[in-house]
């Protein structure tokens, strides 16, 4: 049977501005962490169980995705989201994209692409897969972990994924595919889900248009027909037929196309052209779903800036890893209208100096690695004295050092006191045109194929 997929963790998904938090609290991290392997596990295993339960009970805290930092291939991991939370306790956190047969293939090994800290919360999985099976038992071994949402990639354009993988955003030319996948990660969890496509691929990227065509999509399976619509509503027709087989009713929307033939993921974030008006056209002729912008937004000026436009949430992908304390020590005050913080970097280091020690080597020599715990660090002093030099002394101690805290002794020396000491500074303005004149783009309104015949009868 299929499972409704709203947001149940909060009391409203509707947008909200300002938000004052009634119980304002620093993070906490009051974490034991044991000696002993079979502890850990043990303990870990006990956790799980119980989080579920804890999850309920804190639920009605958490505030809803005005602001998600995107998941990042070989960025969002484990690390970069313990410091990311440290910065802001709002911002919804996404994992980097898990394949499905990775979940599967690893049953017995699972903590290491799993496990997080409750202080994550909230937080997205990310998977990605074009087997129903695989997806389904991804989902159902993901469940003991208790992520606030599962969240299907049908928008990543890497040749790996979309090329030989044969999913991200390949699975745009195929939406009953993804409402089946849709139905099945929902039926085996429960938690919202949601889909993070493009607004189309190729040469099928049209809002509206005048023609249709049929297309076979190769998968690792077989050739399987699909009917796919170019040039006429392609971003609409995937949404439509999305929602409307599926229990999904979150999307996030990044407003580029992909190409993928001949462009890197790289190119792909840069060359074609941002269309928000389809954003602000799907919010238009969606109104019973609830939508997440994505693409070319760099600051939380802007950011603010597309919530007054109306969007539901937005999501902010390397601007949030590049630059990690302007733009998230920001959020919870000028998205979600908490206090402002006082918090410095001295004292998010200290915190992060307690979780790297404490996960280094965690599973076996080098995994992770003193480099591996210490990367989300290495954007923290951006455009800051000392940042140049603080990264050569870094790569220095890479070769010698084996604790966080010998790392950090060595070299933050670095960084002046009045860096590390100050509060996150005024936040710079962001760019006033990004959305002007978005209502004279606007594409016009979708209308479905029954409502097309409906009319073809009426004028016949």
């Amino acid at each position: 049977m299929m499972r409704p997929a709203g947001y149940t963790l909060i009391a409203s998904f509707n947008p909200i501005h300002s938000v004052i938090l009634k119980h304002h609290r620093r993070l906490s991290l009051n974490i034991s962490y044991g000696n002993s392997a079979k502890s850990k596990k043990s303990a870990a295993h006990i956790q799980k169980h119980q989080l579920r339960t804890k999850v309920v009970m804190v639920a009605g805290q958490y505030l809803p995705p005005l602001f998600s930092v995107a998941p990042m291939m070989d960025w969002t991991n484990n690390h970069y989201r313990t410091l990311a939370r440290m910065i802001s306790k709002h911002a919804w956190l996404y994992t980097e994209m898990i394949a499905a047969e990775t979940i599967v293939y690893q049953e017995n090994n699972l903590d290491r692409f799993l496990e997080f800290s409750p202080e994550q919360h909230p937080i997205v999985l990310q998977i990605g897969g074009n087997n129903l099976d695989n997806i389904a038992k991804a989902t159902e071994l993901a469940n003991a972990y208790c992520y606030d949402e599962i969240n299907l990639n049908c928008g990543c354009p890497s040749p790996k994924v979309a090329g030989h993988g044969c999913f991200g955003v390949r699975l745009m030319l195929d939406p009953k595919f993804v409402a089946e996948a849709m139905s099945v990660i929902a039926a085996n969890s429960d938690v919202p889900v949601s889909v993070k496509c493009r607004i189309g691929l190729d040469d099928h990227d049209s809002y509206n248009e005048l023609w249709k065509s049929n297309t076979y999509v190769k998968t690792n399976v077989s050739t399987a027909f699909v009917e796919n619509i170019k040039g006429k509503d392609f971003t609409c027709d995937f949404i439509y037929k999305v929602s409307s087989q599926s229990p999904t009713r979150h999307f996030i929307i990044h407003s580029r196309k992909a190409l993928l033939n001949g462009l890197s993921p790289a190119d792909n974030r840069r060359i074609p052209p941002l269309k928000y008006e389809y954003y602000y056209g799907l919010l238009r002729d969606f109104p019973d779903l609830r939508f997440t912008i994505n693409g070319g937004i760099n600051c939380v000026d802007e950011v603010n800036a597309a919530l007054r436009q109306g969007a539901h949430g937005v999501m902010v992908g390397r601007a949030a890893y590049h630059n990690p304390w302007y733009t998230l020590g920001h959020v919870d005050s000028a998205v979600y209208g908490a206090p402002i913080s006082d918090l410095s970097r001295r004292q998010v280091l200290e915190q992060y100096q307690v979780y790297g020690d404490s996960v280094l080597e965690k599973y076996g020599p080098h995994r992770p690695s003193i480099r591996e715990v210490v990367k989300p660090l290495l954007h923290f002093f951006h455009s800051e004295p000392g940042n140049g030099l603080w990264k050569r002394k870094a790569d220095a101690a890479f070769f010698h050092c084996k604790t966080m805290k010998s790392f950090l002794e060595e070299t933050l020396v670095a960084i002046p006191d009045s860096v590390l000491d100050a509060p996150v500074a005024k936040a710079l303005p962001g760019r006033e045109d990004l959305f002007a004149n978005l209502n004279d783009l606007l594409p016009p309104p979708y209308e479905t194929r029954e409502q097309e015949q409906e009319q073809e009868v009426l004028y016949a």
